[in-house]
């Protein structure tokens, strides 16, 4: 099965979209632009941790599957369903932040900020915020003009390290990348019905997963149970079950302990490809730290819109054509 839950999925920077993308890009048209989003990410922040995860799975969603374009940010109407609705993407929460930011940008410099560069200038601020990297973030993103469900082609958390990174690959990304950017993944949750068959009956053998850890094991069934649930009804846990709020590089430490809930983390650990690069981010917090700064800017450079392509629009969940 593919797509219950996508974890960090990126896309491939083209050098001559590179080349319009730049720090700063806002520093005549609208100077207080990265200013006036980290004040509201930071506003957001100070009641609701949670936010730092929700910004991360929405850049990855939508990057993935076009170009970090912000089409997820789209409603569907009564006639046309949009990328919203895409069941991978029934997860993704933090639109009305993003709402916020671009009524306050409009205030300042109407029509001026994309939705595209808020996505990403958010994402950066509220990594900062939870003790991640506080990196540079190059601007000049346009928004997209189609936002189609059928477009969300997502992996799910239960494939093997070399299932997933043919994801990747069709995005010219490498093993390393993939490592990673699944690191975002020690700020993250998930929902029971993407791990639970680990608990209890994995791959049918009417037992645990044996390369999870036991305690563990016992913590998550008292959590999640056997019964399938509706997702709005679903549990969630941590995938970093100690610094939970932390962007740190405990997750690597927690799946070289057969501490990882979905099935891709812990097979990130065990895999010989990719073991290695585990042991490195867990035995070097400060190298992971970089790394994830230099990997999520290579990802907010992919397929994007730059120029005179797309649009800048007023309100994110609307394309300005609708409005006309």
């Amino acid at each position: 099965m593919l797509m219950k839950i996508s974890f960090v999925v990126l896309c491939l920077l083209v050098p001559i979209v590179t080349a319009q993308l730049r720090v700063g890009f806002y520093s005549s048209t609208c100077p207080h632009a990265e200013q006036i989003v980290r004040q509201t990410v930071q506003k957001r922040f100070r009641t609701d941790r949670s936010i730092t995860p929700a910004l991360l799975r929405m850049h990855f969603h939508d990057c993935f599957v076009k170009g970090c374009d912000a089409s997820i940010l789209i409603d569907s109407t009564q006639t046309t369903q949009s990328e919203k609705d895409a069941f991978p993407n029934q997860s993704v929460r933090g639109f009305d932040l993003i709402d916020e930011a671009k009524s306050n940008l409009e205030a300042a410099c109407p029509r001026t900020v994309s939705c595209a560069d808020i996505i990403t200038l958010a994402t950066r601020d509220s990594v900062a915020l939870a003790g991640g990297p506080n990196y540079e973030v190059p601007t000049g993103r346009r928004d997209g003009l189609v936002s189609d469900p059928n477009l969300v082609n997502l992996p799910g958390p239960s494939l093997s390290v070399s299932q997933a990174l043919q994801f990747f690959t069709a995005k010219k990304l490498n093993l390393h990348d993939m490592v990673t950017l699944l690191g975002a993944h020690t700020v993250g949750v998930a929902h029971c019905g993407f791990f639970q068959d680990r608990l209890s009956n994995f791959r049918g053998s009417g037992k645990p997963d044996p390369t999870m850890d036991p305690t563990l094991v016992s913590k998550l069934f008292k959590l999640c149970g056997t019964q399938s649930r509706p997702l709005s009804q679903d549990p969630t846990a941590f995938l970093d079950q100690n610094t939970s709020f932390v962007f740190d590089n405990e997750y690597y430490h927690q799946i070289k302990l057969k501490r990882g809930v979905m099935q891709i983390d812990q097979e990130l650990a065990l895999d010989k490809a990719s073991a290695p690069i585990v042991s490195g981010f867990a035995s070097n917090g400060i190298g992971f730290q970089q790394g994830f700064a230099k990997a999520i800017v290579k990802m907010g450079g992919i397929q994007v819109l730059v120029g005179h392509a797309g649009e800048i629009r007023k309100n994110c969940r609307v394309f300005n054509s609708a409005k006309q």
